[in-house]
């Protein structure tokens, strides 16, 4: 009896502990991205800060408690299209970010010769990660 209590202990206290070393990673990944202060930056919302924090929090908690369970519910395809949407901008601009920080987008428009196109490419990545998301959940989850 003790035994399995100390076990359980024991599991609760590593579980505990891996999360909140990769939810530390995911937040110093989003950070060294620098996705909500650029988002914060071009939309000119920064009085709104304490809503982005939130989101981002509620979103990483939401994300993992159904990540772990079996919740099911029946939904119209309008929602999962939203979802899809949601799903594809975050996508679109994790993509967007990692790509600018790696400055992938200049050394790929120089080699194709777009180099007066860049945010059409730019664009044409986000809109293709926003359409891959709502064929996942229209169709692939749906």
């Amino acid at each position: 009896m003790i035994l399995n209590i100390l076990i359980s202990l024991l599991e609760i206290i590593i579980g505990f502990s891996g999360g909140l070393a990769v939810g530390s990673g995911f937040v110093a990944f989003l950070t060294v991205l620098g996705i909500i202060p650029r988002l914060i930056q071009l939309s000119r919302t920064s009085h709104m800060l304490k809503v982005y924090t939130a989101c981002v929090v509620l979103g990483s908690i939401i994300g993992t408690y159904f990540s772990f369970t079996n919740v099911t519910w029946s939904h119209p395809a309008i929602l999962l299209a939203i979802w899809g949407i949601f799903h594809g901008v975050f996508n679109g601009m994790l993509a967007a970010a990692l790509t600018e920080v790696l400055n992938v987008f200049p050394l790929i428009s120089k080699r194709i010769g777009l180099e007066t196109k860049i945010i059409t490419l730019i664009m044409a990545v986000v809109f293709g990660k926003i359409v891959g998301s709502l064929f996942q959940w229209l169709i692939l989850v749906k």
